[in-house]
């Protein structure tokens, strides 16, 4: 939708309500409700809101600690700054459109560093500055719950009942059940512009899967912001729950956000080579072998809370180990589309807790400085990689806040105040986790210790 699309839709009635959100350190939209009247008159050139939003935690506490904000400097404002290029309408909200801010330092009108939406688009520049595109795609799976949001609140979070009781992995006959909340999904999306391409049962009870075309990163990164949100309200409105929560009990599958990364060039994709047997450019090696050299400096991007840890057993289709292997789902790193011109990296690591701004920025960062280092990359693995005695990818939040702060490579592509900013909600996220008391401490030790 364009600005003037936005008038014309104001002026008949259609649109009273603009959405003006940015992109918080979780990856959720956070902002504003205008009356279309007032967007339109003033607040589509700017906006204001306070700098604690890219500074708390998941819910909402604003801890200290962050040189970027604090109490003792006041906690002052940022300017949000509309790209209407983002206009879009949200059809599942009646007489309502969203668009995307960028978040600018209130004094010089810079974008701020730790911008989830600025650290992508920091990556993309480098990128073009080389001459590439950067393509990418994310799956989103999720868990469809029988109660909503606030019965399971009230309840304590116990007793939790997925929409189905069997593992529907492709079962149309399972998903037919839980299409009075898909079919709104990917049709409510698709009016929202999202090229949304299907949705489908995934290997757990209950648990969906939907997948949108590959785009440009930045695009790729708002279909999924916008995406996930937006499953969250119409699960809401028919009365049902829906979790992105990595791993939500013990005895079931985690739920992963693989995400499938090329480089294109002049409307081509530079990662294919018709003359090499896999169809991999000496470029997609090389970004490649980067992704892999520097997967535990980014992991903390890939998995930043406790629970995302929790995901990553053998056997479990979430990968323990930095190795890529061609088309093999136990690998961390799989060749998608081997000689064809859709060949691409799939990185398997994420869950579905990601931010995508953040996680593929940091991918995309790795890529890049394997480019800029001409790095050869290792053959192609082959076999059970849970076996292997390749490098294991960091195992606890700890290990991969330590590798974040350690990195040399990240903080060139993010500078040092980003790097430090994020390891503060590695850090805030441990501590906020061990003040806590777990229904498994008091079950195994009232009595016993």
């Amino acid at each position: 939708m364009t600005f003037e699309e936005l008038k014309s839709k104001f002026a008949a009635g259609e649109i009273d309500t603009v959405l003006a959100c940015t992109i918080d350190m979780q990856g959720r939209l956070m902002g504003k409700r205008f009356h279309a009247a007032h967007f339109i008159d003033s607040a589509w050139e700017e906006t204001h809101c306070c700098n604690y939003l890219l500074a708390t935690d998941l819910m909402m506490a604003t801890p200290d600690g962050y040189a970027a904000t604090s109490w003792e400097m006041g906690y002052g404002d940022y300017v949000m700054k509309p790209d209407l290029s983002t206009l879009r309408v949200m059809p599942w909200l009646e007489a309502t459109v969203m668009v995307i801010c960028d978040v600018l330092d209130h004094h010089s009108h810079d974008e701020v560093p730790h911008s989830p939406r600025a650290m992508l688009k920091k990556q993309v520049a480098r990128a073009e500055a080389l001459g590439f595109t950067p393509m990418m795609a994310t799956e989103l799976e999720f868990f469809l719950f029988e109660k909503s949001f606030d019965e399971i609140r009230r309840s304590g979070f116990r007793d939790l009942a997925t929409l189905s009781g069997y593992n529907e992995d492709y079962n149309i006959q399972m998903t037919s059940r839980e299409e009075h909340v898909m079919r709104p999904v990917r049709n409510h999306l698709y009016a929202a512009g999202l090229p949304i391409e299907n949705s489908k049962g995934e290997a757990e009870t209950g648990q969906e899967e939907l997948n949108i075309k590959y785009a440009p990163a930045l695009d790729t990164a708002e279909y999924h912001t916008i995406a996930k949100h937006a499953v969250k309200e119409i699960a809401h409105q028919q009365g049902h729950a829906v979790s992105f929560l990595p791993k939500w009990a013990p005895d079931k599958v985690g739920s992963s956000s693989h995400v499938h990364q090329s480089l294109w060039q002049d409307g081509s994709p530079a990662f294919y080579d018709a003359d090499d047997r896999l169809g991999m450019s000496p470029l997609m090696k090389s970004y490649t072998a980067g992704m892999l050299k520097y997967a535990k400096d980014y992991m903390y991007f890939l998995a930043p809370y406790i629970n995302s840890y929790k995901r990553f057993q053998v056997g479990s289709f979430a990968p323990t180990r930095i190795i890529w292997s061609i088309d093999n789902r136990t690998a961390g790193f799989r060749l998608c589309g081997a000689g064809t011109k859709g060949v691409r990296i799939e990185c398997r690591v994420g869950g579905s807790d990601i931010n995508p701004y953040t996680a593929m920025a940091a991918m995309l960062a790795a890529g890049l400085k394997g480019i800029e280092e001409k790095l050869e990359l290792q053959p192609a693995f082959t076999g059970d990689a849970y076996a292997t005695d390749a490098a294991q990818l960091p195992t606890t939040l700890r290990d991969a806040r330590e590798a974040l702060l350690a990195s040399d490579m990240l903080r060139a592509a993010f500078g040092d105040g980003v790097v430090t900013h994020y390891a503060r909600a590695a850090e805030v996220e441990i501590e906020d986790f061990n003040r806590a008391v777990t229904d498994y401490e008091i079950a195994r030790g009232f009595e016993m210790a």
